[in-house]
């Protein structure tokens, strides 16, 4: 990959806004360091915190040029100038997405939005109003569909090699929760504190990681959820937040799967992995070993692909960076999502076709999706029925 393809186009970086992120927040500094990994973007604006005298502190202190006390303001600010951000990026909490996508939409800028989409699918079906609106370029980072072996897995499924699919397991295991940490809940690190209220987190598990394990499975099998039979819940009587969800999927095509997401895997260090299986072959990639992917054929020895050969297809040779034999990783992914984004953002600018294999980058349908099926997870779980996804 070019470092400067970009440039080349349009003879500068893409200008990026940047909403939430301070150093207090998970993944908001990450989506900063992944925007500039490949040197496509810089930052010009941004208001990085809930706290205005933080985010101006800290904005000023990372040397953005325009650093503002609030989301309004920034969009008041950048309004009319001709160096405006070219996308808005955010990284706040689940709850204020749609008022902020929505506004950034309507003030002409492409977004980047972290996941969940939504707490609801009410919240979230109003976005999707508000891409479809505008029609502006709208990128969801499920960062786990950057990883070159993912899209390799997405790739050789679309090209048929395990046939026709009929079985899946996909899971998501964290351990932070293995304990009652609520009992000290004002001492809670604030980034925890509200992802475990329902309110500002919706359900925790679900929204945390379970979209994640739902995105993966959906990706690289090609197929939608239709319906599920679930159980969600928490570990701990005194727990309000849900920790654990387990489900069985049938999803377009005959797809059967099973789903499990739990933050109560005590011990577990995000272990996310996924099997897919087709009566040709089946396949099957761990987080735990990013760079490899498992083809599996009856009466054959399995075949380990890794990241970097000559050999994959277009999709997963575009994600990496460097030779065969060297890691890539967390951050990696990540730039992946972003470094596609730009190039959609850099056709657009120049009123020309993006390159398709940009596009293989989860949008505003994917973020929907999720959210109908967090919704119908639940509510699964609680009637104890078969439900469908919306």
């Amino acid at each position: 990959m070019s470092a400067n393809r970009i440039r080349a186009r349009l003879g500068r970086r893409l200008r990026l806004g940047f909403v939430g992120g301070s150093s207090s927040a998970m993944i908001g500094p990450v989506h900063r360091l992944a925007a500039r990994l490949d040197d496509f973007y810089e930052p010009v604006a941004a208001a990085l915190s809930s706290d205005p005298q933080r985010g101006l502190a800290e904005g000023t202190a990372l040397g953005i040029p325009r650093v503002y006390p609030d989301f309004a303001s920034l969009i008041a600010g950048e309004a009319g100038r001709a160096d405006k951000p070219d996308a808005i990026a955010i990284a706040t909490p689940n709850d204020l997405h749609r008022e902020q996508a929505c506004a950034a939409l309507d003030a002409g800028y492409p977004v980047i939005c972290d996941k969940p989409l939504a707490n609801n699918l009410t919240d979230a079906r109003a976005i999707q109003e508000a891409v479809k609106r505008t029609g502006l370029p709208f990128v969801l980072l499920h960062n786990y569909s950057g990883y070159p072996m993912v899209r390799e897995a997405r790739a050789a499924v679309a090209a048929g090699e395990l046939g026709k699919l009929h079985l899946a397991r996909v899971s998501y295991l964290q351990g932070s929760l293995g304990q009652y940490v609520e009992a000290d809940f004002d001492n809670l690190n604030p980034r925890l504190k509200w992802r475990l209220d329902p309110v500002r987190g919706g359900s925790h598990v679900m929204a945390d990681i379970g979209t994640h394990a739902h995105q993966l499975l959906v990706y690289i099998s090609g197929r939608r959820v239709e319906a599920v039979r679930a159980d969600v819940g928490a570990s701990f009587d005194a727990r309000i937040a849900d920790d654990t969800a387990s489900a069985l999927l049938r999803l377009e095509g005959g797809l059967r799967a099973n789903f499990l997401a739990s933050k109560a895997a005590t011990g577990a260090e995000n272990a996310i992995s996924i099997e897919l299986y087709g009566d040709k072959g089946g396949l099957a990639w761990e987080h735990r070993a990013p760079n490899e992917l498992k083809i599996m054929r009856p009466q054959a020895a399995f075949e380990t692909r890794t990241r970097g050969l000559a050999s994959l297809y277009p999709l997963a040779q575009r994600a990496a960076r460097i030779s065969a034999g060297h890691h890539e990783g967390f951050f990696e992914a990540f730039a992946n999502l972003m470094s596609d984004f730009a190039d959609i953002l850099a056709a657009r600018l120049q009123g020309q076709a993006p390159d398709p294999l940009a596009l293989h980058i989860p949008g505003i349908e994917d973020g929907v999706a999720g959210a109908a099926f967090v919704e119908a997870c639940v509510a699964s779980s609680r009637s104890g029925t078969w439900l469908d996804c919306e």
